[in-house]
């Protein structure tokens, strides 16, 4: 591809990502997430406002002192000062970039800036320059350009680039745009401001109407050369353009738009994940690229073409942004070829069973819990119909009792045809629970993860508790739900000891079975 064919990733998840979230980073989670970018090889990272607090000065100061691979920005607002203060704050950097910004909408201009367009064209321009007095790399953003009136932007743009910027950035800042009319006044860019070629034409779209990462593409199309975005989309009200989506969509579509970019996809999955941890901002798990269910695949149909060829329904691999190999998720519209892919990883072979009546015992499992897992298909094979009411463990009996320092509970466990007691302190009545639980079933268990939610609302509303336990070395995931969250926690680990149980009956199974073997 020629050199044209480059899109430069600007990343700004430590600027404008960082500024809406209802907590502040501290310098050393900023310098963690611009060191993922950096892995990642983002070609600029917009590390953060200097003039606007010391704690950001410091911490675009620190990411420039380390960046091996990127090229670290500071944000000034067009006036001398703040430019300044950027440049000072980048000086440890052998290469920066100074980011200065202005607004130029009719609305913005009247109302925010309450000067004449002539004034804030000479505004713009003076920018430009001063910052140039410390680099060569000079971006000028025209701020709401997409409701700026096309003469007035391309007047600004011709003015900006005459003045030394060498990138000139068109965000669409409050989401307005619809990716037609935004090509279009990139186009339009092209075609009317007569110097153009000597700057690189960026985009910096926000999500407010769902649109950012189309009316980036469309800009690309239209020769934009530079995508500004952050990780997971987080910004400003909706957020910003979602840079790991731009990376794939233009991975993924080379053929159709002829452009590539320099990034090392298979970071994307490590870095998105970081990004959220340190952010407290969760992923929706349909989120396209880098949510939970983003190589998930439920329907039988879908499954099918899966296991025959995974091109049918998976345009990207999960492995080329760094995830792991997911598994099918068998729940009641999985099909038979699905439940067979399963057993065969478990080792089973077609001889072990009859596909058609673990098939159907696996379909009415399905539709009592959800989601099955390897393990309860297990239990499915060699009890060949597993039932609730079947579980070797149940609850006869809750009581707790509370305080400020301490929780006791008591419980009257059946195991099998015999009913125990137990009673336990702890820090907390689900503690004090799972301590009385733990006691009579003997069961060493590792919590990997507890959640609890709200299902419903006021008083019939129902909270369900989720976790995932570790059992010598194998996973377990389990569900309870009740109008009390203390009974509703106690039935999740319940859950996840009853699959225990039947998965140790399952191993003797097969031991006897393995030894009868070997005798004969």
């Amino acid at each position: 591809m020629s050199e044209n064919s480059q899109v430069i990733l600007f990343d700004t998840t430590l600027r404008d990502g960082e500024q809406a979230l209802s907590a502040s980073l501290t310098v050393k989670e900023k310098l963690q997430i611009a060191q993922a970018l950096d892995r990642m090889k983002i070609d600029i990272i917009e590390a953060g406002f200097p003039v606007s607090s010391p704690g950001d000065f410091e911490s675009v100061r620190t990411i420039a002192e380390h960046m091996q691979h990127a090229r670290v920005c500071a944000l000034s607002r067009a006036v001398p000062k703040d430019i300044d203060v950027a440049a000072e704050s980048l000086k440890a950097a052998d290469a920066f970039r100074i980011h200065t910004f202005l607004s130029t909408s009719t609305i913005h201009v009247k109302d925010k800036l309450r000067r004449s367009y002539d004034d804030v064209v000479e505004m713009g321009v003076r920018a430009v320059k001063h910052a140039r007095q410390y680099t060569d790399d000079v971006e000028f953003s025209c701020e709401d350009a997409g409701r700026t009136p096309i003469d007035n932007l391309c007047r600004m743009v011709e003015a900006a680039i005459d003045a030394g910027a060498t990138t000139v950035n068109i965000p669409d800042t409050v989401g307005y745009t619809v990716p037609s009319e935004f090509g279009d006044i990139i186009a339009t860019l092209f075609n009317r401001v007569p110097n153009i070629d000597k700057a690189v034409i960026s985009v910096h779209c926000h999500d407010d109407l769902g649109m950012s990462v189309a009316n980036s593409i469309a800009a690309v199309q239209a020769g934009a050369r530079q995508v500004e975005g952050t990780i997971n989309g987080i910004g400003e009200r909706a957020g910003n353009c979602a840079l790991e989506e731009i990376a794939m969509i233009l991975k993924t579509r080379a053929d159709l738009l002829g452009v590539e970019t320099g990034l090392n996809h298979t970071e994307i999955t490590r870095t998105s994940k970081l990004v959220s941890q340190l952010c407290n901002m969760p992923i929706q798990p349909n989120k396209a690229v880098v949510g939970a269910n983003a190589f998930s695949h439920s329907s039988g149909i879908h499954q099918d073409g899966m296991l025959k060829n995974k091109n049918t329904y998976e345009i990207m691999t999960p492995e080329s942004i760094g995830l792991g190999k997911k598994a099918l998720n068998l729940t009641s519209r999985s099909g038979r070829a699905a439940v067979k892919s399963h057993m065969d990883n478990l080792g089973y072979s077609e001889q072990d069973y009859d596909l058609d009546t673990l098939y159907q015992s696996f379909l009415q499992l399905a539709d009592r819990k959800g989601q099955v897992f390897d393990y309860d298909l297990e239990a499915l094979m060699f009890f060949n119909n597993l039932k609730e009411e079947d579980d070797f463990y149940k609850l006869n009996y809750l009581g707790v009792q509370s305080g400020s320092l301490m929780a006791t509970t008591s419980i009257k466990l059946q195991c099998g045809d015999e009913e125990k007691h137990e009673a336990a302190t702890g820090n907390g009545p689900v503690d004090a629970l799972y301590q009385c639980i733990y006691r009579i079933t003997d069961y060493d268990i590792e919590l990997d993860k507890f959640d609890l939610t709200a299902k419903g609302e006021g008083e019939d509303g129902l909270g369900q508790a989720d976790i995932i336990a570790n059992y010598k070395g194998r996973k377990y995931h389990g569900t309870g739900v009740s109008t009390d969250i203390i009974e509703a926690s106690g039935e999740a680990l319940l859950h996840v000891i009853n699959a225990i149980y039947r998965a140790d009956k399952i191993a003797q199974i097969k031991e006897q079975s393995h030894l009868k073997q070997e005798t004969v």
